[in-house]
Formats: C-alpha cells, sequence, structure tokens
C-alpha cells in the first residue's frame, strides 16, 4: 500500500512540496483551511485596490487537476495525537504516514490585546480586503462628519512596522493620495492626509543592507512618508496610538505589520517549540521529539552554522526547504540517506512606489527603475498561473502610464432583513 503524507498548509511550502510529490509512489493529502493559494509579497497591493484579490489567489485543486496521487481537503486543523499518526479536523480525523507542517505564521501583536482588537493585520487576502473597504469608506465617511478630530482620524493612516510589508504599503497609499484620491474626490482637500509609518527599530528593512535600509528611506521621506524611528507603539484603542515616550497619534486605521509568529500545533510536545512559535527542526527537517513529522517554512525553526538563530521567514526559504523535503522523501523509497538542507541567500528586495524599489544580490545593491523592472520580473514569474500573470502584468502597465485603476469597489456584508 501506498505510504500516506499529510501536508498542513497551501502556502508556498506546502504547495511547492505537494507538487514535487506529483505523480510519485506516495498518496499525498494537502489540508487547508482557503481552496486557493495565496500570493502574500502583493497583499499590499490588493489593500490599495491596484490588484484584485484574484489575480494573486489560485484555486489549489485546479493545481492538482490532472494528478491523481494528490487530493485537497478544505478543513480547519484543530491538532495531532502524534502517538497514532493522527490529524485532528472539523472534517474529522486523518492517519498518516508522514506530517509535514506547513502551516506558516500568523500576525504577533506581542500580548496586547487592545491593538489585537482594533489594528488591521493583512496576513490573508482576506485581510487585505478589509484594509481596502476600510481605507475607500474612511474618504466617504469624511463627509459624514463635521469635528476636525474626528476628521483627522479618517484621515491619519498609521502603520506599524518597518519591514517589506509595511514599507510597501506605505509608499502605495502616498500615491493613492497623490495621483488616484484627487480624481476621485474632486471637492476634497487631501493636504491634511498623513502616512505614518512607525518602526521599534532605528532603520527600515534590517533584514536588508544598510544602503538599501537608507534608500529606502529616502525614497518614502521624499515622497511624503512620515517615518519614525527607535519609536515603540504601547497601545491602540481605536482612535488614539498611545507610544512609549507619551506621543500619540488620531487615527481609525492602524495596520499591524510588526511581527509574526508560528502556527504552532497542539498535540507537538513543548521541547520542540522555538521562540516565536516556530516548530524546531534537525537539517533534515525532522520535527524534534519526532522520527516521522516534519516542519517547513515559516513555522520551521532550524539551527545551522550559517544561521545560528534560524533561517529568515522568507519565501525563498519556503521553497527551498519544500523542495530539499520532496528529495528526501523520495530518497527514502530508495533507502538513500537524507541530504542536509542550508540556505543559499540569492537575494532581498522590497518597492518603494513607482519606479522605485531596492535590490539586495549576494554580490552588490542597487535601487531606483531598474531595481523595480527586478522586481516586478521576479513576483510575475511567482504567480501561480498564466492567466494571473497577464492580469497583473496588464494591471501594472495600465497604472504606470495612467498613475490609476478602476478596482476601488466598496462591498458590503449582505443583512437579510
Amino acid at each position: 500500500m501506498k505510504k500516506r503524507i499529510i501536508i498542513i498548509g497551501g502556502g508556498f511550502a506546502g504547495l511547492r512540496l505537494a507538487r514535487k510529490l506529483s505523480n510519485t509512489p506516495y498518496e499525498v493529502l494537502l489540508i487547508d483551511k482557503y481552496n486557493f493559494h495565496q500570493f502574500q509579497p502583493l497583499f499590499y497591493q490588493v489593500a490599495t485596490a491596484r490588484l484584485d484579490p484574484s489575480n494573486i489567489s489560485f484555486p489549489l485543486r485546479k493545481v492538482f487537476d490532472d494528478v491523481n496521487n494528490v487530493n485537497i481537503r478544505l478543513a480547519e486543523v484543530k491538532g495531532i495525537v502524534p502517538e497514532t499518526n493522527t490529524v485532528l479536523t472539523d472534517l474529522g480525523p486523518y492517519t498518516y504516514d508522514y506530517l509535514v507542517l506547513a502551516c506558516g505564521a500568523e500576525t504577533n501583536y506581542f500580548g496586547n490585546e487592545n491593538i489585537q482588537k482594533h489594528a488591521f493585520p493583512m496576513k490573508s487576502t482576506q485581510d487585505a480586503i478589509y484594509i481596502r473597504m476600510n481605507v475607500l469608506q474612511n474618504f466617504e465617511d469624511t463627509y459624514k462628519v463635521s469635528e476636525d478630530d474626528a476628521r483627522q482620524g479618517l484621515l491619519n493612516y498609521v502603520i506599524v512596522g518597518g519591514g517589506p510589508t509595511g514599507v510597501e504599503l506605505a509608499g502605495a497609499l502616498l500615491e493613492m493620495k497623490k495621483h488616484v484620491l484627487p480624481s476621485d474626490f474632486h471637492d476634497m482637500d487631501f493636504s491634511p492626509m498623513n502616512i505614518y509609518l512607525v518602526e521599534a527599530g532605528p532603520r527600515l528593512l534590517s533584514a536588508m543592507s544598510t544602503r538599501s535600509s537608507e534608500k529606502a528611506l529616502q525614497y518614502l521621506t521624499k515622497m511624503g512618508v512620515q517615518v519614525m524611528l527607535n519609536t515603540l507603539v504601547k497601545d491602540y484603542d481605536g482612535k488614539w496610538v498611545q507610544f512609549a515616550d507619551g506621543k500619540s497619534i488620531r487615527t481609525n486605521t492602524l495596520i499591524w505589520a510588526a511581527g509574526v509568529k508560528g502556527n504552532f500545533i497542539e498535540g507537538l510536545g513543548p521541547e520542540c517549540k522555538a521562540r516565536g512559535g516556530r516548530i524546531k527542526v534537525d537539517v533534515h527537517h525532522t520535527v524534534q521529539g519526532y522520527d516521522n513529522i516534519f516542519a517547513i517554512g515559516d513555522v520551521s525553526y532550524m539551527e545551522t552554522p550559517k544561521y545560528p538563530q534560524g533561517h529568515p521567514q522568507l519565501a525563498n526559504v519556503a521553497l527551498g526547504q519544500a523542495s530539499n523535503l520532496a528529495l528526501n522523501l523520495k530518497r527514502k523509497l530508495k533507502g538513500f540517506p537524507p541530504r542536509a538542507y542550508e540556505y543559499i541567500d540569492k537575494g532581498n528586495m522590497a518597492t518603494v512606489g513607482r519606479s522605485k524599489a531596492v535590490v539586495d544580490l549576494p554580490r552588490f545593491h542597487f535601487g531606483g527603475f531598474f531595481a523595480w523592472l527586478v522586481w516586478m520580473g521576479l513576483h510575475l514569474i511567482l504567480i501561480m498561473g498564466m492567466k494571473n500573470r497577464i492580469q497583473v502584468f496588464i494591471n501594472w502597465a495600465a497604472a504606470y502610464f495612467t498613475k490609476n485603476s478602476s478596482l476601488r469597489l466598496i462591498f458590503k456584508p449582505y443583512v437579510r432583513s
């Protein structure tokens, strides 16, 4: 009988692994709470009405429509029982021979319940849609208020977290202010609209080179984004952001992009839990304390000589780990020993706005228009589906020449009377 591999999570790591195991002697079951793969690097473009949600999403079943050994289950994982090799879901239990945890990461609010209650996260397509609806509705609501304080709350946007997500979102919102919104609201003064980017550390894009960090800061500052470095957010009640230094900003929209934590699975032993909710694995991706459970992607914590504090939580790492684990599972069928994994840094990049980006490659760094073209090219390659690539390219080309889009639609939830 075929050995069954259950993969929990259809993100970069889980999907790559399932595809690599297609048409092999394994029986593969991919479990995810969504029936589509989400291209996370472009969530911010959905949030700022540059792309449709369907442009960055691809149905999981469509990926495997001609593959007989891979099946999909749309389910919520409740936990696992390693003693009986069982995954517990809201559809019932599933047994496995090998289990792969590729369940990714979720927003980390660092224990602040008020921020968790009132801030907007951006870890899913649904989150990006909520942000888009809120942003667009805010401008409509300015016609309803007469008090300056309430009006300013609708026009101030605070983004917490100076990583790629925060930097890219801040630049996109500022471009909306300059090029898009004035053509929609002819009778509105947008000069009071402020975009704040708050970072607790001393620089933006801390995972990138100092040169790229400084370049991104220069771009954003020149565009008009108010960057606040070495600034710690203490609290947020839905109207006022309170900082550790005693200062505050009035805003109805705080977008939290300040950190993530791994989606630790209930049922694993506490000894395999690393900092940030990640799961400890060895260089073969095997979870500490188990011989048939593996973890890859953002939830995986692997210490190596090159990365003694664990690998960075990047798409390239997730894809590389998935490919290596797929190779090892195939080698297992032939009785060959597994191969150890080590991340080879191929570079990092972030876009700051129209014709502005920064790119770090192993031997050199560059920014500006050419970096922006490189950023676009790589993202087009990584997006699932030729149709999605074409649609994204058309939207980007139209936006480049017109500085506008036609996606600013406000959908309100249907309430049955």
